[in-house]
């Protein structure tokens, strides 16, 4: 059996869960920086692995957008674009904080996959 076919019969357990659902949470609060600690130091768990990468490439995506958005503010459509990432970003660390607390793997639909 393969290792992701063997990864996916276990049930991912209570610590990864709480784990992962801390990393989504301190993505709203603290950006990239709870993504890429527990990626840097979770390397054995293989669900707080995926959900803390899925975390950092989200933040480093909204990160580029409101770069882009203060960039805009010349125009005044930056300020439209910095309140709908800011929306857009609490809405998907909190769809990533349900999917992992019930242990089940989130992908962020407009999210750039920088870290693969």
């Amino acid at each position: 059996m393969s290792e992701e076919a063997n990864n996916e019969v276990q049930e991912t357990s209570q610590d990864s869960k709480n784990m992962a659902l801390l990393v989504w949470i301190g993505t709203i609060f603290f950006g990239f920086i709870p993504g890429l600690i527990l990626y840097l130091l979770k390397q054995d768990d293989a669900y707080i692995k995926d959900q803390a990468k899925e975390a950092l490439n989200w933040s480093i995506t909204a990160i580029i957008v409101y770069f882009a958005g203060l960039l805009l503010i010349i125009v005044v459509i930056g300020v439209v674009v910095i309140m709908a990432i800011a929306i857009i970003h609490l809405v998907f660390c909190i769809m990533g904080a349900i999917a992992a607390s019930n242990g089940k793997p989130f992908r962020v639909p407009f999210a750039l996959r920088l870290i693969k």
